[in-house]
C-alpha cells in the first residue's frame, strides 16, 4: 500500500516569546518610546489610547489592535479621560507571511477576542506574576505549570494571526494616508505633540526630546510648528507652562514658589522673569489684577 508522505507547510511559526503583559494603566499614562528586533502586539482590552509608530499616529479604541514590526519605534499613551487596559505580547517570528502585519491596526471578532483569552489564561498557568512591571520583560517559569501550556501559548498565538490573516478582507482596514482616523497630516501630528507638552508641563523639554519621541527630524518639527502655529517649538513650551501658571495663581491654591516648582522652574527668580518677560507683570502683581477682577 502507498502512502504520501506530505509535510505540512506552516505558514508562520512563533519561535520564541519575548514579553507577556496586562496593564492597567492611569488616565494620562506615557511610555516614551522604544524599539526592538521582534514583533509586538498592543490589544486596547478597556479604554483609550495614542499611539505613534515610526512616522504615524493611531487612536485606538477598545477592541482594537495594533501591530509592531521589528526595529520600529513605537510609543504610547493615555488620555486624561479614559483609564485604559492593554494587553501586549512580544514574540520572535521570521516568517515570510507576517509581513501582512505591517503596520496594521484591526478591530477584533468575537472568535479573535476568545484566542486571545485564551494566550492570556495560558500564559497565567505557565509564568509567574506580575505582569505589569513596564520595564521588566523577564519571563519566570511557574514550577507547577500546567502541562503543556508553554505549547498552548504557541498554538493559540499561531492561530490568533493565521485567523486575522484569513478574515482580512472583513476586519483590516486601510492604513494609508487617506484614513481619517490616522491620517497623518501636520496639523495632527502638532496637536498630538501640543498634548505631549501639556502633559510634560513640569518638565523641560527639549527639541531632541521631542524628536525622539514623535521619531522626527528637528528641521521638519520646527517647520511644521512654525506654519501650524507661529511660533517655534520651545517658545510654544513657554507658553504654555505660563498659561498654566495663571491658571494656578487664579485657582489660588498654591503660592509662587510652589507653582514655579511645580512647572519646572528652576528658582521663583527664573519663574517671575519668564512671566514678566511673557505677561508684562509679575507673578505677584498679576495675582493682585485677577484678585481685582474677582472682587
Amino acid at each position: 500500500m502507498e502512502v504520501a508522505d506530505i509535510r505540512l507547510e506552516e505558514t508562520l511559526v512563533i519561535k520564541k516569546l519575548q514579553s507577556f503583559h496586562y496593564f492597567e494603566f492611569a488616565k494620562g499614562f506615557l511610555f516614551e518610546g522604544e524599539s526592538h528586533d521582534f514583533w509586538e502586539f498592543v490589544y486596547v482590552d478597556k479604554g483609550e489610547i495614542t499611539v505613534v509608530a515610526d512616522s504615524s499616529i493611531y487612536q485606538l479604541k477598545q477592541g482594537n489592535i495594533i501591530f509592531h514590526k521589528p526595529n520600529e519605534f513605537h510609543t504610547v499613551w493615555a488620555n486624561r479621560e479614559i483609564a485604559p487596559n492593554l494587553i501586549i505580547i512580544c514574540f520572535e517570528c521570521d516568517s515570510h507571511s507576517m509581513k501582512f502585519f505591517d503596520n496594521k491596526v484591526l478591530s477584533l471578532s468575537d472568535e479573535e477576542r476568545n484566542l486571545l483569552s485564551n494566550i492570556i489564561r495560558e500564559g497565567f498557568n505557565a509564568f509567574e506574576q506580575p505582569f505589569d512591571l513596564l520595564r521588566d520583560h523577564l519571563l519566570k517559569r511557574k514550577e507547577n505549570q500546567l502541562i503543556a501550556s508553554e505549547q498552548m501559548i504557541k498554538i493559540y498565538l499561531e492561530l490568533f494571526l493565521i485567523s486575522i490573516m484569513r478574515k482580512d478582507a472583513l476586519l483590516a482596514y486601510d492604513n494609508k494616508l487617506s484614513s481619517a482616523s490616522k491620517e497623518r497630516n501636520d496639523d495632527e501630528m502638532i496637536q498630538t505633540i501640543i498634548e505631549y507638552m501639556n502633559l510634560h508641563i513640569a518638565k523641560t523639554l527639549t527639541l531632541d526630546d521631542l524628536c525622539r519621541n514623535f521619531n522626527i527630524g528637528k528641521t521638519n518639527l520646527k517647520t511644521m510648528f512654525k506654519e501650524q502655529t507661529n511660533s517655534s517649538v520651545l517658545n510654544y513650551f513657554k507658553k504654555l507652562k505660563i498659561e498654566h501658571t495663571k491658571t494656578m495663581i487664579r485657582d489660588n491654591t498654591f503660592n509662587l514658589t510652589e507653582i514655579a516648582e511645580q512647572n519646572g522652574y528652576s528658582s521663583i527668580h527664573s519663574f517671575s522673569k519668564q512671566f514678566k518677560k511673557s505677561t508684562g507683570m509679575s507673578p505677584s502683581e498679576y495675582a493682585k489684577t485677577v484678585k481685582a477682577r474677582v472682587l
